[in-house]
């Protein structure tokens, strides 16, 4: 999977105004945590839809932008987490064990 990294919170304007014409999707990962490679590692095996764009945020390394995406989104932080948006909007969101790349993809259809 390519993934688009996520270091500076101006990406997150550049991800809302991209969601006005194509879904975008965070996913939020703590390189500490099993559960996390875990999760990453179900992704990587999910179909990619090339609808969609997928940023990755390492929670250990940029903690920060993470508090301004669950501020922005009015959506509280989890690891892992996956936030789906579309039209500036978080219209899906889940965590830990039940995040799956085929109700993400569900999702994106909205």
């Amino acid at each position: 999977m390519d993934w688009i990294i996520l270091e500076n919170e101006a990406q997150l304007e550049a991800i809302d105004q991209a969601s006005e014409s194509r879904p975008q999707l965070i996913f939020k990962h703590s390189t500490r945590c099993s559960i996390s490679s875990v999760v990453k590692s179900r992704l990587h095996k999910g179909k990619l839809p090339d609808t969609v764009d997928f940023y990755y945020l390492d929670l250990i390394a940029y903690r920060a932008i993470s508090n301004a995406i669950s501020d922005r989104y009015g959506i509280r932080h989890e690891s892992p987490q996956v936030l789906l948006i579309k039209d500036r909007k978080c219209v899906y969101h889940e965590s830990h064990s039940a995040v799956y790349m085929e109700d993400i993809l569900d999702a994106a259809q909205l």
